[in-house]
């Protein structure tokens, strides 16, 4: 690959503009670059979580399996009209989900975030992909989007909350109940 980035600064963008993988240039504040910007937030709060101590085998692996995926999905916002996340990586989620989900007691009342520390992470970047869907969702409403690009990070929200739900058992226990203050 030899040295992609010699020079990390390029001065390109100090006029409030972008390159996009096509070569173009558009607005930093673009959906296209709010939706990529997004995906690499989603990624680094991932990163987060895979930094925490002693986390299940089982989620490290799948997470750092979902950071090169998601690495691949913002190449491909990124790029207008390029393609790499397909049907494959979306029921690859799904089987996770099944899998990491299917040991958990069934939700009887919302869960509030926490639960330790790798739990709130997750938490977090369960959010944060959940923004990364909205702002994907927004580019799609003028640009083209692969369906696979909204379904996968539409998945990964849900894998992240099951994981969350596996790590604060892992780490204390359980989880925190949200306590009902209706009136």
């Amino acid at each position: 690959m030899g040295n992609r980035l010699s020079k990390i600064y390029t001065r390109t963008g100090d006029d409030g503009t972008t390159g996009l993988g096509d070569g173009s240039r558009v607005p930093k504040e673009h959906p296209r670059v709010e939706a990529y910007g997004t995906v690499d937030e989603a990624n680094s709060a991932i990163g987060a979580v895979l930094c925490l101590a002693s986390l299940p085998a089982a989620v490290v692996r799948c997470l750092t399996e979902v950071q090169h995926d998601l690495f691949d999905l913002g190449g491909e916002l990124c790029i207008p009209g390029h393609r790499i996340i397909d049907a494959t990586h979306v029921d690859r989620l799904e089987k996770e989900l099944d899998e990491f989900n299917e040991p958990l007691p069934p939700l009887k009342e919302f869960i509030l975030p926490g639960g330790g520390p790798a739990a709130a992470a997750c938490h977090i970047a369960r959010a944060v992909c959940r923004r990364a869907e909205r702002r994907c969702w927004s580019l799609a409403r003028t640009e083209k989007v692969h369906p696979e690009t909204l379904k996968y990070l539409n998945r990964l929200s849900d894998l992240l909350f099951v994981l969350a739900r596996v790590l604060a058992r892992h780490e204390h226990g359980s989880e925190v109940v949200w306590r009902r203050t209706m009136k």
